[in-house]
């Protein structure tokens, strides 16, 4: 006959051990109850069970019994019915919160990770550390602003594809994200603006060294950009990284950001760039400022207002520079532009900036002064090099072979016109072929 196995504790094991020797008369029940940290009258209790139950006597009663704060099998059910369908990838986080705001199921986070991993919803991901040099938090909010891009698909097929730009406050953790096109100079220029018209500018800007913030000629030196320009008139300190993990708290808001954003963005079923930026001023980013923002070091607020100097309109512009010809015009973006009076002193042959502007908007600039200006009348076309212009009298005379050029003014003989007669041939010519034969 087979024994029965018993599942047994390390600690339940030592008090089989210790009651043995009391079954077996080789130990006192005051010895056994100093060993197991127990009262004789415990010590007793065990050696009664022992006797009438056999070892299963100090296995506890309770194994193998639901809990009395165990959840009804019906709510796990439909627990883990939504995280099938409604929040499929959701991890138990956020699968939690969401179960219980929308659909009034409460259960905690590490009850939820259970479920889903028995129900191989969800697996818990394990990341090896990696050797990082600690840098310390800046100690003031505004002291230094770190800025990125992430392309991701944020509308999961049901849009245009959208770039997430992002300003997060080194010291605070506070964060401005917008959704653009591309991850283009006005784009970080609006937001820039965004950030400075709420809080002032920060000291310094720090970002990875692309073409938007580090420019670089042909012989491989450091030039400026629009956005460093810009940076530069509002006196903010441009600081570049050279590794992704020099950056890690930006890059550590866009694995937020991939994670829960996305679900954010499929919930509330947007498909547009403006649905997209209604969710994420509305939804992701107050809760990102709530949650996930910590107390600065210290008090005090770095940023700095916009004086009277700073005209932000035109410091988050594209400049360039023109030539103004001696007829008072210039080129810009293939139009012709006409410079309207009064005339200053040195603006014929000399250079204005003009400033393409985020809202669509252009503007001259001679010096200090803003010029009013009008676009030109579309001229003539120009004719290749080399090419002779067309004569007016012979656009319409027809072509040998019966064509009278193309388009609408084209024109074909009849069918009994006498160019398509056959040639008629004069019969002298006959006579003279025969003689020459």
């Amino acid at each position: 006959m087979e024994k029965e196995l018993i599942e047994m504790s390390r600690r339940e094991r030592d008090v089989l051990k210790v009651m043995s020797g009391v079954l077996e008369g080789k130990r006192s029940q005051v010895e056994a109850a100093r060993l197991l940290g127990k009262s004789t009258r415990q010590v007793r209790r065990i050696q009664r069970r022992l006797k009438s139950e056999g070892d299963v006597a100090v296995v506890h009663r309770l194994r193998g019994r639901n809990s009395n704060h165990c959840l009804d099998a019906s709510v796990k059910a439909r627990a883990l019915s939504l995280c099938r369908t409604t929040y499929a990838g959701f991890g138990p986080t956020l699968a939690s919160e969401k179960l219980a705001e929308r659909d009034g199921i409460g259960v905690s986070v590490r009850t939820l990770g259970g479920w889903m991993s028995a129900a191989g919803l969800w697996e818990r991901k394990r990341r090896r550390d990696k050797h990082r040099s600690w840098r310390e938090r800046r100690a003031c909010f505004g002291e230094m602003i770190q800025a990125d891009a992430s392309e991701h698909d944020w509308l999961e097929g049901r849009g245009p594809r959208i770039v997430l730009a992002g300003m997060i406050d080194d010291a605070s953790s506070r964060a401005k994200l917008r959704f653009y096109r591309a991850e283009t100079t006005e784009a970080y220029m609006d937001l820039l603006g965004r950030w400075v018209s709420k809080h002032g500018r920060p000291v310094s800007w720090y970002s990875d060294r692309d073409s938007v913030f580090v420019g670089q000629n042909d012989e491989g030196e450091v030039t400026a950009t629009q956005f460093s320009r810009a940076l530069s008139e509002l006196d903010i300190g441009l600081i570049s990284a050279y590794s992704p993990q020099a950056k890690g708290r930006v890059e550590r808001l866009w694995s937020t950001a991939q994670d829960r954003l996305v679900k954010e963005l499929r919930l509330a079923k947007a498909s547009t760039m403006k649905q997209a930026n209604r969710v994420l001023e509305r939804v992701f980013e107050p809760w990102f400022n709530r949650e996930k923002s910590v107390v600065p070091k210290s008090a005090n607020d770095a940023h700095r207002t916009l004086g009277k100097e700073h005209d932000l309109a035109s410091i988050l512009s594209v400049k360039e520079e023109r030539t103004v010809t001696n007829d008072y015009t210039i080129r810009f973006e293939k139009k012709t532009w006409q410079l309207l009076p009064p005339a200053w002193p040195g603006q014929r042959g000399g250079k204005v900036t003009v400033e393409r502007r985020l809202d669509g908007s252009m503007a001259v600039r001679f010096k200090k002064r803003y010029l009013e200006f009008r676009a030109c009348p579309t001229g003539p076309r120009r004719l290749p090099s080399g090419a002779l212009p067309p004569n007016p009298r012979l656009v319409n005379l027809p072509r040998r072979g019966g064509s009278c050029g193309t388009g609408a003014n084209s024109w074909k003989p009849a069918a009994t016109h006498a160019w398509r007669e056959p040639l008629r041939r004069d019969p002298r010519e006959a006579d003279i072929s025969i003689c020459r034969k």
